[in-house]
C-alpha cells in the first residue's frame, strides 16, 4: 500500500518485514520503522493513505510489546466494506512500505500499577490485540501481579494467537490463567459470556480485593457495556475498568454544544503555539485542519482517543465521550474531534 507523497514529513515511514495469518481474515504485521518510535503496551498506530486527495486513517493495536524489544507488530482484522484492512490484508506483502502518524490510545497500565495485584483481561474476538501487548507486558516485567485472561469466540479455530496465548500459560502457571469460551459449545452456561457468568469467572480466579484489581475489555460495543454493568454491579470501583473501542461509526445526530458563539483556542502542540478561532458547527479538530494544522486523530468520532488534549484554561464541551474516563475528565483531558469551547476562551495542550 503506497502514500502519497504529500504527507507531512513527520509521518513514519514503516517498511513491512514480515506478514503472519492468523486465520483467513486477520493478519499480523511486522514492521521497521524508518525513526524510533515510542510506544506503551495497549496503544495502536495509526496508519496513513492518501487516496485522490483525502486523508485516511485507520488504527490498529500494537500485538508486541515496548518491554520485551520486540520488532513492532500490529494485528489487522479484514472488514468486507473498510476500505484500508481490506487493502492490507488482501494486498500488502513483505517489503511494502506503509505511513503512521505514531502511538496513541489510553487502553494501558496506569503509572501507580504497584496499587495493583491482579489484572483481568477480558476479549471477544479481535479485541485479544491490545490485550496480547498488555499481557506480554505483565508476565515479564511486573513479577508480582497476576493475569487473567477471559477470551471470548464463535470456536476454537477463530481464536486468534491461540497457540500463543496457551505457550505463555505453560510459562506462567502461577500467575497467568487463560479461560476460552466458544460460543458454539454444548455446555450452554459456558459458552458466552453474560453477567452471571462473568461475575462467578471474577469469583472463581480473583486473587487480591476488587479495589485492586485492574479491569481491561475489548470486543463489540455491546460486550464491552455488558462487562461494565456487570463489574460495577459486583462492586468494582468504575475507574479499575479500561475499555478499547474498535467501533469508529460517527454518531448519527450530535448535541448541540450549550454554547455556539466563536470562542478563541490557544493549542500548544510541538513546543509551538497556535491561536485559532472555533466556532460551531466546527470542532477544536475541525477548526485546526482548516487552519492547516497536523493534530493526531484518527477516528473523529469520540472513540479512539488519538486526539486527546488537556484543557489547562476555559472550558471545553464534547458532543460524545467513548474513551475517557471519570478520571481522565478531572485531569482535564478532552477529544479535539468532538470538542468545542463553551464560556470564553481555551487553552489546550497536546503530547507530541
Amino acid at each position: 500500500m503506497k502514500a502519497d507523497h504529500t504527507l507531512p514529513t513527520d509521518h513514519y515511514t514503516l517498511t513491512v518485514t514480515g506478514i503472519r495469518e492468523e486465520r483467513p481474515d486477520f493478519k499480523t504485521f511486522i514492521l521497521e520503522p524508518d525513526m524510533p518510535l515510542e510506544y506503551k503496551a495497549g496503544q495502536y498506530l495509526t496508519l496513513v493513505h492518501t487516496e485522490k486527495d483525502e486523508d485516511i486513517r485507520r488504527s490498529y493495536s500494537f500485538t508486541s510489546s515496548p518491554a520485551l524489544n520486540e520488532p513492532l507488530s500490529v494485528g489487522v482484522r479484514r472488514i468486507d466494506n473498510g476500505f484500508f484492512s481490506r487493502r492490507l490484508v488482501d494486498d500488502v506483502q513483505v517489503g511494502d512500505t506503509l505511513y503512521a502518524a505514531g502511538a496513541a490510545g489510553l487502553f494501558v497500565l496506569p503509572e501507580n500499577m504497584q496499587d495493583y495485584r491482579q489484572v483481568f483481561l477480558l476479549a471477544a474476538g479481535s479485541g485479544i490485540t491490545p490485550e496480547l501487548s498488555l499481557l506480554k507486558t505483565i508476565l515479564y516485567t511486573l513479577p508480582d501481579v497476576a493475569v487473567t485472561l477471559i477470551y471470548s469466540n464463535s470456536n476454537p479455530q477463530k481464536a486468534i494467537y491461540k497457540e500463543e496465548l496457551e505457550q505463555l500459560a505453560a510459562a506462567f502457571p502461577d500467575r497467568f490463567k487463560l479461560h476460552f469460551l466458544f460460543s458454539n459449545s454444548p455446555d450452554l452456561a459456558q459458552a458466552r459470556l453474560y453477567k452471571d457468568l462473568l461475575q462467578q469467572l471474577v469469583r472463581q480466579y480473583a486473587v487480591a480485593p476488587l479495589h485492586q484489581v485492574l479491569f481491561y475489555t475489548c470486543g463489540p460495543l455491546g460486550y464491552m457495556r455488558m462487562c461494565y454493568w456487570a463489574l460495577t454491579q459486583q462492586g468494582v470501583p468504575h475507574e479499575n475498568i479500561r475499555r478499547e473501542n474498535f467501533d469508529t461509526t460517527k454518531v448519527a445526530i450530535k448535541q448541540m454544544p450549550p454554547d455556539t458563539d466563536p470562542h478563541e483556542v490557544l493549542l500548544h502542540y510541538k513546543d509551538q503555539a497556535y491561536q485559532l478561532t472555533v466556532e460551531y458547527p466546527d470542532t477544536i479538530l475541525r477548526a485546526a485542519r482548516k487552519a492547516g494544522l497536523n493534530l493526531p486523530f484518527s477516528c473523529e468520532a469520540g472513540k479512539c482517543g488519538n486526539c486527546t488534549a488537556r484543557c489547562t484554561e476555559g472550558k471545553v464541551w464534547m458532543s460524545y465521550n467513548e474513551v475517557l474516563t471519570e478520571r481522565d475528565l478531572q485531569q482535564g483531558l478532552v477529544l479535539t474531534c468532538v470538542g468545542y469551547p463553551v464560556g470564553g476562551p481555551a487553552q489546550l495542550e497536546l503530547k507530541s
